[in-house]
């Protein structure tokens, strides 16, 4: 998903603003009961940071919840990201015993290998590095984690990074250029993003070293047109996309705006106005901000006093519509991160030789899924080595949600069979037994 507009500034720099106090949260210092833990009952948790005050708790099934301090030692929970008290309780022992009791159920944590580096990306960036294996010498898979468009640290915040090693598959997380402890200007350039993914490919295997098993790539959301590109320029034995699109950037918005119209119940005439309001902000955004104004002004006016107009949404759409000509170009520079609007991602994936799996929510409203899902089983029925798998549901991120009385979605776990999916691809390229109520086509499924 691109995040250009000026909403998802804020949003990324109110994230931003909580990485220094968690600078080292992810595996050492910080808080020190961050970590995966395996409970007696056999089951995974993931421990990571939230904010300077909260942690958020993860088991491998997807189920998740917000932890708060309550005193005597007690950490109390709430669903998902609702905000709604969920009954459980987590309690730590001391940072050297490294215990946890789960809502009643103990557990102990899994040691796992943690080497920081730093390593040169595209441009003689310098980039900080992960990687995280599980304990021992053993051989073992390891996945490269490519960025969404988010502007927080990778290494302090990415839940994978523990999740994945505690399950048998290594995982490589780097702080994109811009963010965390990485050097370099933030930018949504996909082939400068991909050749920093392929320098982090080639830093995974050189401090992995002979416990290197395949090595590959997951990116979700606007990792989703990285991934495969840097799969194109290196050695990657898969790639694994998350909720990513295999449309053009300026094809989302334009898919953003039909369906938040269509959900927000409006025909096929009201839609159509619409996508002629898109079509200016589109002209817009691909010229760098430097033309369109007057043909944005133009269909505003004309369109500005219809009830509809207040729904009209989009990925950039939306953000631009109240501004005015002078605003947008006061922000130019916070709207401007180098986006290849027009980028085809097609041509990459028809042509990649490296096995894929496509993991979609049915229910995405910030990368809709239906045109990419079509595309993908295309490319399947071609005879591509691509897998898809749709999540019923789910939105953005495979989260399953509730709706509020404003109508707003509140997420409330990832889908049951998720990270699974991850893992087991990353093994061995295999999908086996049912993975929640996903349903999935093409060479890997079950």
């Amino acid at each position: 998903m691109i995040k250009t507009h000026l909403a998802a500034a804020v949003l990324s720099l109110s994230l931003s603003a909580l990485a220094p106090s968690l600078a080292q949260a992810a595996d050492t210092g910080g808080n020190c009961h961050v970590g995966a833990y395996r409970l007696s009952d056999g089951r995974l948790v993931d421990i990571g940071p939230l904010s300077p005050d909260k942690l958020r708790w993860r088991l491998f099934d997807g189920t998740s919840g917000a932890l708060s301090a309550a005193g005597d030692d007690a950490w109390t929970s709430t669903l998902g990201w609702t905000e709604r008290p969920d009954g459980k309780t987590v309690r730590f022992g001391t940072c050297a015993a490294g215990t946890i009791d789960f809502d009643h159920v103990a557990g102990t944590k899994i040691p796992l290998e943690a080497q920081d580096t730093t390593f040169i990306g595209a441009g003689g960036v310098k980039l900080a590095g992960r990687l995280v294996m599980p304990p021992g010498a053993a051989r073992a898979p390891i996945v490269v984690l490519v960025h969404g468009s988010e502007h927080y640290s990778g290494r302090d915040f990415y839940p994978l990074q523990r999740i994945l090693p505690a399950e048998g598959v290594g995982v490589f997380v780097y702080d994109k250029r811009g963010t965390g402890h990485s050097q370099g200007q933030y930018t949504q350039d996909f082939s400068v993003l991909a050749d920093d993914a392929v320098a982090a490919l080639s830093e995974a295997k050189r401090l992995a070293g002979s416990r290197t098993g395949r090595v590959g790539y997951e990116g979700g959301s606007q990792g989703g047109w990285v991934a495969p590109l840097a799969a194109s320029r290196s050695h990657a034995d898969f790639v694994i996309v998350g909720f990513g699109l295999a449309v053009t950037a300026l094809e989302e918005d334009r898919e953003e705006v039909m369906l938040d119209m269509r959900l927000k119940g409006h025909g096929p005439g009201e839609i159509t106005k619409a996508l002629e309001l898109q079509a200016a902000t589109a002209e817009l955004v691909e010229s760098h901000f430097t033309e369109g104004f007057a043909q944005l002004d133009a269909v505003r006016a004309k369109y500005k006093d219809e009830p509809w107009y207040k729904d009209v949404g989009g990925d950039f759409t939306a953000d631009l519509l109240p501004l005015t000509e002078a605003q947008i170009k006061t922000d130019a520079k916070t709207l401007e991160v180098g986006t290849p609007w027009r980028y085809d991602p097609m041509p990459v994936l028809r042509d990649l030789k490296s096995p894929q799996l496509w993991i979609l929510g049915a229910d995405d409203v910030d990368a809709p899924s239906a045109e990419t899902a079509r595309r993908i089983r295309g490319l399947t029925a071609a005879g591509r080595p691509i897998t898809l798998a749709m999540y019923p549901d789910a939105e953005h991120g495979i989260y399953e949600y509730v709706t509020d009385a404003k109508g707003q979605r509140l997420s409330t776990r990832n889908a049951d069979g998720f990270f699974r999916m991850i893992r087991d691809f990353a093994l061995d390229g295999r999908l086996s037994g049912r993975y929640g109520r996903s349903a999935i086509t093409g060479p890997a499924a079950p």
